[in-house]
Formats: C-alpha cells, structure tokens, sequence
C-alpha cells in the first residue's frame, strides 16, 4: 500500500534549495524540495568503455550527462555484481546485508551466517523503501540479483513497480535462457510487481530496449500525481553472454581488427588527454591468462575482434536506450528536476567460459552451456550464442587498471561514475577524491530531504549506514583521507588515501599481502611491502578492523574466481 505523500514544506523547500545554492523556482518543475532521482548501473562494463572516459565506443548520451554534471574517476565499487547493488541500495557494507558472498558462490563454511543469507537480509534497509516512506513513486527496470524468492525481490524492498531479472545473468533475447543452469529446460527468473513470468512479454526484443521502455512506463503513469519518483534502471549490458542486434553489430565491424595492444595505446593516451588519469600513468600489466595480439592465429583474431564488436554494440545500445529515458523526461518537463546517477557495478568480465564456469567444478552447468548453445563464429552475438569478452579485451577497458571483475584491484572495483544534481554548478567538473558505491544513498536521502534510519527501522534493527554523503564533495570541498576495505572469493584489500594494501592468491597475486601506492601506481605494478614494512602494518590493522566490524568470513572453498 502506497504511502500518502504529503507535500514538502516551504522550510523544507527552501531548506534543500540553499544546500544546493539554488532558489525553488530554480529547483524544480513540480516539488523545489523532492528532486525526481534516477539511477543507471550497467553490469560489467569497464572503466574506460565511455567515450567521456577515453573510448571510442559511441556512447554520446552518456558522454552529454558527464559534461552537463561531475565524472567521479576515483569510484569505488565492490568487485562483484550483487555485493555492489546490496551498497548502492542500503549505504552499506555488503558483509553486513546478506551478500558477504554472492549467492551463487557461497563457501560451505559461510553457508548459513548471518551476512551470507545470499540476499538483503532483515537488517537491510533499502533508500527505495526510505523514498518510498517519503512519498516517492519507486520503479525498478532490470536486473535485481539481490534475491530470487517471493520473500525478497524488489517489491518487498520498497520498489512499488519492477520489471526484474532476479538472477545474475541471462540471455539479452526473449527467449529466457538463463547464465547458468543446471538442465536445459530451465527459464531465467523474471518477475513483475513480484509475480513470477513463465515468458517475457511480446514486446522484449532485446533486454536495454525493454528495461528502458519499463522505465518510461513506470514514469509516465504516475508524471501528473504531482509526487517525485525514484528510478533504477539496472541493465544487463555488456554482462556475458556477449550478444546485441545484428544492425548495432554491424556499426563496428571492423574497428577492432588491429587488435587489442593497439586500442590500449589509443585509449591510454585519450584518457591522459581528458585527465582521467594522470599523464605519467602506466598501462596495467597483462593478466597472467591473457596473450599478445600478435601471438593469435588468424582464427583466434577473428574470433576475438567479433567479441569485442559486440560488446561495444552491447554499451552503444545501452546508451541509446539510456537517451530515450533522458529525452522522456525532457519532453514532459521533468529532467531539470532529475539527479541522474550512473555508474557500472564491477568492472569488465577478464574471465572465460572455461574459468567462469570450470567442468570439474560444475558438471551440471557445464554440460547443459556446451550443449544447448551456439558457439560458431557465424552465430557470435545472436540468440543462443555464449561468448565472452575475456582477459585481452578487459584489460583495454581499463588501461591502467590491474585485472578485473572479481578482484580487489582497480580494474575490478575502479567503475565509470558520472552524478548530475541540478543545481549544482559543476558542468564538466572531474572529482579525483575517493568516492565509495555506499556513498550514494546518503548522499540521495539529504538531497531528497529524508533522514537515515539509523540502528533502527519500524520497530526492528537495522544495519546503519556507513557511506558518507559526498554533496560537500560536489560543492568543491576537500574530503579528508578515508579508510575502506573490501572482500570477495577471499580476496580482500584495505585503502587508506593512496596507499592499498591487497591479498590474492597466485596466479593473480603471490599469497601474501602487497603494498601499492595508487597516487603513483595505478596500475598497482610496483609492490612496496617490502620497502614499507610499517604502512604494511598499519593497514594490516586496518584490515583487521574492517574484517571484525563487518563480520566477514573468508571462505574455505573458492570457486569461480
């Protein structure tokens, strides 16, 4: 049942309106003190897949909200899809909310610990269900991963109306093939408004086209109640498997034949020209599974340059499907009062079909993948097809960033993040200082006016948040040096200002902690342990501390990652 929204109060109106330096008419088309928020996450794209971040990818909406508000460089998400949509949504840290691990990977020692439910637990608090309270409308247009059961997707966490994928991945067409599934006849799990779909609608072409649509239906129902709305649209783009419409594919035929090594130099140099990063920056090692491009047969470039074709088409949709929600709000007055977010929840998929899903770990999954899809060069990218980007192409989508998806180094946790707040006079503003995942929710409850719950929620206890609003950030304050940690698959890292502190096992680390300075090594290249054996320390501690208040437990069994 909806809450009755009960309009702003002048003092509350004038209130935010002086936060943001910006006088009511100025604010908003409909209520000065509730800003309409949308939210847009893609899942697994890298930190230099944006044209605004040093591609060439065409992504020209997305460039135009950089320009019109603040890149963050310097975003920090979790390694990992659903870790990193439980901190988007609660402001905190994932350990403490369910998804310590995500579901699909819990170890046998986490099984059944409070924060390894596999979904948000009852000590999460979503700012869906606080807007919501406040008077907000609250949509959700995609992916949901937070829980798959009646009990826990979005519409028992303050999302009025959603269209969601529950799981972590599935076929981009409507034939509802899931990621991963243990027998062929199985369906990925989509739900409406909580009910579970047995088929898609006759209009999911493909998935950026549909989550988009969604989301504009959700907002035209309700654009003259007079109330504001929260939005987040959640693609499934670019995660594997690799696939988009033939004509978007069609686009970049071609662009990538000169290989991977080549389109690193180009989008190193473009990031050092916009100021991404700095111009002395080194370009991140190889991963120990990747491969120069001159080492390739001529089959495995083909195959290689087709993949990357289509992930770009995958972002290149995504964009365009991003601008025709940007030009809806537009068209009916809304998108002046809107706070646009977006951001992706890892970065780029490095690993492949043989790593991600291994056969002598799951038989099961593995037998029912190499028998019910299509892996011919011809059928790269359409329906039924099963590719990934893989270890040379994850390491252009972040140049100078080590690894990738599942890792606590750069290229995993280090996304694209761009916040549009009207307003804020910040136009083509790039904020270096650290800005986390968990930051955003308390950041979007003081600009909608609504306070954090804090240790409690009606009547039960509640995880508090531990994100920091970075509005002071927007407004050109300094931050003063923070301290955050992280862990997935048991791999875990500390940061402390530049300094990070990191632990993987061999091939991706050696074993044992590794000492990093970010300010000067980006490409975390150059481990420092030994030369610093006191910050060792010091973070260690930090760790420590991290790993005791967030309860985490690290897993006695790692698979996948």
């Amino acid at each position: 049942m909806r809450v009755p929204y009960f309009p702003t109060a002048l003092a509350t109106a004038i209130g935010l309106a002086g936060v943001l330096g910006i006088t009511p008419a100025q604010a908003a088309s409909r209520d000065p003190g509730k800003p309409n928020i949308l939210v847009v996450v893609a899942d697994d794209m890298g930190y230099g897949d944006l044209g605004s971040f040093g591609s060439e990818i065409d992504t020209p909406n997305l460039d135009a909200l950089a320009a019109s508000g603040v890149q963050l460089t310097n975003f920090q998400a979790m390694p990992a899809c659903s870790p990193t949509r439980a901190a988007l949504l609660t402001g905190a840290d994932p350990h403490q909310v369910g998804l310590g691990n995500m579901a699909e990977e819990t170890a046998p020692n986490q099984e059944g610990k409070k924060g390894y439910e596999g979904y948000l637990n009852e000590r999460a608090v979503t700012i869906a269900s606080l807007l919501r309270d406040a008077g907000y409308d609250t949509y959700l247009s995609g992916k949901w991963h937070l829980g798959s059961t009646a009990q826990t997707g979005p519409d028992q966490r303050g999302f009025e109306h959603s269209f969601s994928l529950l799981s972590g991945g599935a076929s981009h067409y409507p034939d509802m093939k899931p990621a991963y599934a243990p027998t062929p006849d199985a369906k990925a799990p989509y739900a409406e408004d909580g009910k579970r779909l047995d088929k898609l609608p006759a209009d999911f072409s493909y998935s950026s086209q549909y989550y988009a649509e969604r989301m504009i239906d959700y907002i035209a129902a309700d654009k003259d109640s007079g109330r504001p709305f929260f939005g987040m649209l959640a693609f499934t783009a670019p995660h594997w498997p690799l696939q988009a419409p033939d004509a978007a594919i069609e686009k970049y035929r071609g662009r990538y034949d000169a290989g991977f090594d080549a389109l690193l130099e180009a989008r190193l140099a473009k990031q050092k020209a916009l100021g991404i990063i700095p111009a002395d920056a080194e370009a991140a090692a190889r991963s120990p599974k990747g491969q120069a491009w001159d080492s390739l047969t001529p089959e495995q470039r083909q195959r290689e340059a087709r993949a990357m074709e289509i992930y770009a088409a995958m972002i290149d949709q995504m964009d365009v499907n991003t601008g025709r929600v940007f030009d809806y709000l537009r068209q009916n007055g809304l998108y002046d009062n809107t706070i646009v977010i977006f951001m992706s929840d890892n970065g780029a998929e490095g690993h492949d079909l043989d790593e991600t899903w291994p056969a002598e770990l799951f038989p099961k999954i593995r037998k029912v993948i190499d028998e019910t899809n299509d892996f011919s060069y011809a059928h790269m990218g359409k329906p039924g097809s099963y590719t990934f980007l893989g270890p040379n192409w994850s390491r252009v989508a972040a140049p100078t960033l080590s690894l990738f998806k599942g890792f606590p180094t750069e290229g995993g946790t280090r996304t694209a993040g761009i916040i549009r707040v009207p307003g804020v006079a910040a136009e083509g503003k790039q904020l270096h200082q650290l800005v986390s995942v968990k930051d955003f929710a308390p950041t979007l409850l003081e600009l909608a006016g609504v306070k954090q719950p804090g240790a409690s929620y009606q009547g039960r206890e509640v995880t508090p948040m531990t994100g920091t609003s970075i509005l002071p950030l927007l407004k050109g304050a300094q931050a003063a040096e923070r301290t955050t940690g992280g862990e997935l698959f048991g791999k875990r890292f500390v940061r402390k200002g530049d300094w990070k502190l990191v632990h993987m096992p061999k091939p991706w680390g050696n074993g044992e902690w590794q000492l990093f300075d970010l300010g000067h090594d980006l490409a975390e290249r150059h481990d420092l342990s030994a030369q610093q054996p006191q910050k060792v320390a010091e973070l260690k501690k930090a760790w420590d501390d991290y790993a005791r208040d967030n309860h985490v437990i690290l897993p006695d069994q790692v698979s996948g990652y």
